[in-house]
């Protein structure tokens, strides 16, 4: 085998868990094959370059075998290398991620904990009316 369909092969080296799902990521341009916006059926060859994007995690691979099956995790990873510069932004967007601020601090609406409700209650039992003074 020579060349492989690319929604075939991203679906045989585990990127995507159908080759429905890898088609649409192609049909979104999230796929480029050695820097173009690839198509389904674009053909993929030993030694071309994908960049590929799954969720916020962008990567780019080396071609180095194709597979007509989609076979185990250690069995598809031998169909690619990762270059070093994807691993390195990708090691580095994950620590960013790590030290991220909890999304849940930044929300300062929303439903009062018991502590606030209790402050709420305390400020209504001072007032006589709903009406501002």
């Amino acid at each position: 085998m020579n060349a492989q369909r690319i929604d075939k092969w991203l679906w045989a080296a585990r990127f995507f868990k159908t080759r429905s799902i890898a088609s649409d990521e192609i049909g979104k341009n999230r796929v480029q094959v050695n820097g173009l916006d690839a198509k389904a059926s674009r053909e993929v060859k030993a030694g071309d370059t994908v960049r590929l994007r799954q969720g916020a995690v962008e990567r780019t691979v080396l071609v180095l075998g194709l597979s007509g099956l989609r076979g185990p995790a250690p069995a598809a990873q031998l169909l690619y290398e990762e270059t070093p510069e994807s691993i390195q932004s990708r090691q580095k967007a994950a620590e960013m991620n790590r030290l991220a601020r909890e999304p849940a601090l930044s929300i300062e609406q929303g439903r009062p904990t018991k502590r606030d409700r209790r402050l709420i209650e305390r400020a209504w039992d001072d007032r006589w009316s709903a009406g501002i003074d």
